[in-house]
């Protein structure tokens, strides 16, 4: 079955960037499409970030347009979520995900990864 491990999680300052990566195991990276999607206390999942199989499309939700960048390594079967200048409100459990095709919408994601914490200081 397709595993996906995030890591990267982390104390940080406001202002500051961090990089996430998921790890894609049991299935065929290439043909994986991947989300980024993150969850705090009190609030709905959120939808940040997704790139299509090839790598060669990308969207963003319009909170983290310009300072969150996601991309793929098809050698190493990993999706990473670069982001920057992050803020105290976007402290979360943030997780990757898996699916046929690109998506912003969580329930076309086949398989999700158990989370990573991001906590963010003011």
């Amino acid at each position: 079955q397709v595993q996906l491990v995030e890591s990267g999680g982390g104390l940080v300052q406001a202002g500051d960037s961090l990089r996430l990566s998921c790890v894609h195991s049991g299935g065929v990276f290439r043909n994986t499409a991947f989300g980024w999607f993150r969850h705090a206390p009190g609030k709905d999942r959120e939808f940040l970030a997704t790139i299509s199989r090839s790598g060669g499309y990308t969207e963003y939700a319009e909170s983290v347009k310009g300072r969150f960048t996601i991309s793929r390594d098809q050698a190493k079967s990993t999706v990473y979520l670069e982001m920057r200048n992050l803020q105290s409100e976007e402290t979360a459990v943030y997780f990757c995900a898996a699916a046929s095709v690109n998506s912003r919408w969580s329930f076309e994601y086949d398989t999700w990864g158990q989370g990573t914490q991001v906590t963010v200081s003011s």
